[in-house]
């Protein structure tokens, strides 16, 4: 920290290019242009840069301000609101003088360059600045080439150019990476702009390992384990009879997207619940956006040196997240999660281009909010265990429908064939008119489906000891009729009871 005498006499050396003064309170796209450019230290001071709020630029006098909380709040949150990629090291304070206040924001030199604001490389030169140009973002990236050290930074040996989903990337992730005005006049090589984004190694002519593992055509082939184990156990522990399992693998665009879809269609139930005579309401036992945001943080920070995949068990009473590597850097049990560090720097980078995180030290936080709302207990972290770092997100208890399904369906009465459940004609709303009709069998398959709520016809058949066709037959006619309905796709999905009833005359 510096003292005041100390930031007095750079705030009156006019002649640095490592100081900018600004009266302004309010522009923060500037605040955030100069600190991007401190970060890049295109002349390799290797020192801090300055930026000074509350001083005129040409007398260096102070403009008398008086700085408040929120103030200091909106500029520290800068570093982190995702813009500057990567984040900047900064640290922002407030000296108070007699003429009034003044906030320093000091910067220090970023170890991996270019840094950029709004998909934009700003640097200083001399006491002007600007958007980098062509030869001036080679220097930088030449710079992080000699400093980068992390596993995704490193080149990806014995890879070439041809392993890489080029239209993927120019297609998909550069006009999301780079601004328009920027990808417009943007006439360089296609490994000179891989290269920017730290996605290729000019100095072994090779994709990075994020290159590989961000646009790979064959990601297994150099990165065997770099997939998502799926598998949903009928109970408690992994001794459990397996319902289903796959996986999920290719480029991380891929994963990402084919892993948000399966979570909507075969994780997250719903069941419609009365609260009145003329209202129901959806109860979920899931919230998605949680477990999207646990399998995210999963995939951007996993070890890929470890040799597992990130396991994605599904319990009868839970699902949990298992992921290789524990906790990286600065963050440990003791400060989770309100310090975190990125063991893949330019795949955290990545994901937040594509909009897969949209903050950063924000994610658990997010989720267990998400979690409160949603009903369920928060997420149990597993922080202690060698080289894992696991998650356990508890399902939230939807309740069964009743034996009594006249009583249930409020929506639409029910009457078996041997009249056991007949009930007044007509529906409590008028949504339904008459009744529906079951047979005994039916019932059968319904109070099956009641007590295991996501079966397949495989295991109706197996726990009923009636073929496979035969099930099929009647769980059409059952879907025909409203009372059931198919969730999932058609490797791994089930049956669930809906609570409004088609009645067929």
């Amino acid at each position: 920290m510096l003292s005041k005498e100390e930031i007095l006499e750079l705030i009156n050396d006019k002649e640095s290019d490592r100081v900018e003064r600004t009266i302004s309170t309010t522009k923060t796209d500037k605040f955030a242009e100069a600190i991007c450019a401190f970060s890049n230290d295109l002349a390799n001071h290797k020192k801090s840069g300055y930026l000074f709020i509350g001083v005129h630029d040409t007398t260096c006098k102070l403009s008398g301000l008086k700085v408040t909380d929120e103030l200091l709040k909106n500029i520290a949150a800068i570093r982190s609101d995702g813009n500057i990629l990567p984040q900047p090291a900064m640290t922002v304070q407030c000296y108070m003088f007699d003429e009034g206040e003044v906030i320093a924001i000091e910067v220090l030199p970023a170890h991996f360059p270019p840094v950029r604001y709004k998909g934009s490389i700003w640097v200083r030169i001399g006491p002007r600045r600007g958007i980098a140009n062509e030869m001036e973002e080679r220097l930088l990236t030449e710079k992080r080439t000699s400093n980068a050290k992390t596993f995704d930074e490193q080149p990806c040996i014995g890879s070439t150019i041809n392993d890489l989903n080029i239209n993927l990337f120019k297609m998909v992730y550069l006009p999301k990476a780079v601004s328009v005005e920027v990808l417009a006049n943007d006439t360089r090589d296609i490994k000179l702009q891989l290269a920017s984004l730290r996605f290729y190694d000019l100095v072994y002519d090779c994709p990075t390992n994020a290159g590989i593992l961000t646009f790979g055509n064959n990601v297994r082939f150099f990165f065997s384990t770099a997939y998502v184990q799926y598998v949903k156990f009928e109970g408690t522990t992994v001794a459990s009879s397996v319902l289903a399992d796959t996986q999920f693998f290719g480029d991380l665009i891929s994963i990402v997207n084919e892993l948000n879809s399966f979570v909507k269609i075969n994780i997250i139930k719903k069941r419609p619940i009365p609260v009145s005579a003329l209202i129901e309401e959806n109860v979920f036992n899931y919230s998605d956006t949680a477990i999207r945001e646990f399998l995210m943080n999963s995939l951007m920070h996993r070890s890929y040196e470890i040799t597992s995949p990130i396991k994605f068990y599904q319990y009868s009473d839970r699902i949990e997240i298992v992921n290789p590597g524990g906790l990286y850097g600065n963050a440990r049990p003791e400060n989770f999660p309100n310090v975190s560090d990125y063991r893949n720097l330019v795949i955290a980078e990545s994901m937040r281009v594509m909009g897969y995180v949209n903050r950063f030290n924000r994610g658990i936080a997010t989720a267990q909010l998400d979690l409160k709302n949603n009903g369920n207990e928060p997420a149990e972290f597993d922080l202690n265990t060698l080289g894992v770092f696991g998650v356990i997100i508890k399902e939230k208890p939807i309740e069964k429908i009743p034996a009594d399904f006249a009583n249930a369906w409020k929506f639409g009465s029910v009457k078996t064939a041997d009249s056991k459940y007949n009930t007044s004609n007509g529906s409590v709303n008028g949504s339904v008119n008459g009744s529906v009709n079951i047979s005994e069998i039916e019932q059968s398959f319904l109070e099956i489906i009641q007590q295991n709520d996501g079966i397949n016809i495989k295991k109706i058949s197996e726990l009923l000891k009636i073929p496979y066709r035969t099930v099929a037959r009647h769980l059409k006619t059952l879907k025909e009729k409203g009372l059931i309905e198919y969730m999932g796709t058609p490797k791994i999905g089930g049956y669930t009871i809906t609570l409004n009833p088609q009645a067929k005359d």
